[in-house]
């Protein structure tokens, strides 16, 4: 079984900053840009960890990740955080 994956300190401090500065913002328009960001950003890293995977599977053997397991393991493109495909 493979560990969770976690956080660097670095990335608990700007999920912090960004968390903080989601709850002092009460513009509506300014919370829509911010959201549609996050998601773009969300959807970008989604599809950069499927090339990752794409590339170990076409490597040399030996990486020691079963890449076609996770691949098949992870949601298709088109689910978005509300779909029932969602893994939080």
């Amino acid at each position: 079984m493979t560990e969770p994956l976690a956080l660097s300190l670095g990335q608990q401090f700007e999920l912090e900053r960004m968390n903080r500065v989601i709850e002092s913002t009460a513009d509506l328009e300014t919370l829509q840009d911010l959201a549609k960001q996050l998601l773009q950003a969300w959807q970008s890293q989604r599809a950069a960890t499927q090339w990752v995977m794409r590339q170990q599977l076409n490597g040399p053997p030996g990486f020691g990740v079963d890449a076609a397991a996770v691949l098949s393991s992870l949601p298709e493109q088109a689910e978005g955080p509300g779909s029932a495909g969602h893994q939080g």
